[in-house]
């Protein structure tokens, strides 16, 4: 019976290393400013363990920067995310911008 319970849990540890393994990365070819388009990131680098950071016109991920940034924390000048830092808007559960909407919102 033992035994049983310790091939659950080795499996339980296979399913966790793999998710974070879990990695996806897409930007587009057309570059404005040195920033490509649209940059798409989630999960983390394979090499180094660090999570992906995405930085374009139109950032979309975990963590990201742009000028329109979606995500769990995002920075531009229009934030959409859980922890939103956006100039003109932030929209987030915490969020700051000259206009801004959320739990805690703080506004210029």
């Amino acid at each position: 019976m033992f035994m049983g319970h310790h091939c659950i849990l080795i499996r339980k540890l296979d399913m966790v290393k793999n998710i974070w393994a879990y990695r996806y990365e897409w930007r587009t070819k057309t570059v404005f400013l040195g920033l490509p388009l649209v940059h798409i990131a989630i999960g983390r680098d394979r090499e180094t363990g660090r999570l992906l950071m995405a930085k374009g016109i139109i950032a979309i991920g975990q963590f990201s920067i742009g000028i329109i940034a979606i995500g769990q924390f995002a920075a531009g000048v229009f934030a959409f995310a859980q922890f939103a830092a956006g100039i003109a808007l932030g929209i987030g559960q915490f969020s700051t911008g000259i206009i801004s909407f959320g739990q805690y919102a703080w506004s210029f």
